[in-house]
């Protein structure tokens, strides 16, 4: 570690800037009272709250900064979460989660990258964005805890999900190896007894018993999801106080648009994302064009799916379900004018558009009671009820 000499600054505007580079064993942080500031570097055990407290201290003291200064710092945000935010500022210093894919890189030939330039890098940015340069990279909107929590339940249930289709993908391969086409159900075990090869003969035993083991697997995750889907029934149906509730069954009054749609949207952006304008909206989901316009050369390159990709895989599933359910709406009517008639490339770029327009519209619904013109109104329960019967089917 290189040492840093004490300098004697001026205390009155002196803000003592500090970067964190996380990782799962290790931590280094960096500290700076300015650009021209030497970087003072330091390693400390990861999640040790204590030592990094002392560290603050003790880079207070060599810098000579009063005990008192201001303390701003930033970490990327990644798989050590939000937790590390909440701790620094009930410890009085100004974090910044920062978006790790906002960060400006050396494209020019390789590019080194260790811990250590990481976080020095960091440091300079974090320096030149207290020095109003806002642009500089982009801040992650750090949630609550409670806001926090209230995500777990569909993100689990989307977990589930992919291991169900996992499961059930590895029974049918292992059994088209056999040359045998399967509809996984329940009476996959009787089936697996009495059905025959091509030459006659019965499923290998290794292969029956693997298959089995599978299915069972398979059934256990099902088990949850029911749970799971149940439990998200039951909250929209007594919760009265959560505003989140709330806002979901006015969701749910508008065709097209059940639990798992509504339950996303607010528990992902509307719930609890401070929206400004509808721009802010489009990004936050990453459905904003971005044009390419460089001297002669102009051209669009698509979205930019740099936002939420659940909001945005259930935006353009909710679009199609629009059309369909919201036929007579002004959007549905501008998206038949507009991209109804053309090429099948066509009405997949229309129906992105339709996801960003049809995003704003419901945005505008929830907060400021606009019903989207020509949408067709119903009793939030009906979703509750068709929900219950699904979920009864397929039980059984």
């Amino acid at each position: 570690m290189s040492a840093t000499h004490k300098n004697k600054f001026s205390t009155v505007d002196t803000v003592l800037h500090m970067a964190l580079e996380l990782s799962e064993k290790e931590w280094k942080l960096a500290f700076s009272t300015g650009a021209a500031q030497k970087p003072r570097r330091r390693d400390i055990p990861a999640r040790d709250i204590e030592a990094l407290r002392q560290e603050i201290a003790t880079a207070k003291e060599r810098f000579d900064l009063p005990a008192e200064t201001r303390v701003v710092s930033c970490y990327e945000a990644g798989r050590d979460g939000f937790w590390l935010h909440r701790f620094l500022l009930s410890a009085g210093v100004g974090n910044q989660v920062v978006d790790s894919s906002s960060i400006q890189v050396e494209r020019r030939g390789r590019r080194a990258k260790t811990d250590r330039l990481d976080a020095e890098k960091l440091l300079a940015m974090l320096i030149r964005w207290h020095q109003a340069e806002p642009h500089v990279w982009r801040v992650v909107n750090a949630p609550s805890p409670e806001e926090e929590n209230a995500r777990q339940l569909h993100r689990e249930l989307e977990t589930l999900k992919g291991e169900q289709t996992a499961h059930g993908n590895r029974i049918k391969g292992l059994l088209a190896g056999c040359g045998l086409t399967v509809t996984i159900n329940r009476n996959l075990p009787k089936w697996l007894k009495h059905v025959r090869l091509w030459d006659g003969t019965e499923v290998p035993g290794e292969l029956k018993a693997r298959v089995l083991r599978e299915f069972e697997r398979m059934q256990a995750v099902n088990r949850q999801i029911r749970d799971l889907e149940k439990e998200r029934v039951r909250r929209i149906r007594t919760e009265d106080k959560d505003p989140g509730i709330l806002k979901m069954r006015k969701l749910m009054g508008l065709g097209g648009i059940g639990v798992n749609s509504s339950w996303l949207y607010v528990r992902e952006v509307f719930g609890w994302r401070k929206i400004k304008n509808r721009r802010q909206m489009g990004s936050i989901v990453g459905l904003t064009p971005t044009p390419y316009s460089s001297g002669e050369s102009s051209r669009e390159q698509g979205i930019s799916r740099a936002g939420n990709r659940r909001m945005r895989s259930m935006s353009i599933e909710i679009a199609w379900l629009w059309l369909r359910y919201q036929p007579g709406s002004e959007l549905s009517l501008w998206y038949q004018r507009r991209f109804g008639h053309g090429s099948k490339r066509q009405r997949r770029i229309g129906i992105t558009a339709l996801a960003r327009k049809l995003l704003v519209a419901l945005w505008k619904y929830v907060e400021r009671d606009e019903v989207p013109k020509g949408a067709v109104l119903k009793d939030w329960r009906e979703n509750i009820h068709y929900t219950l019967s699904l979920t009864e089917t397929e039980s059984t």
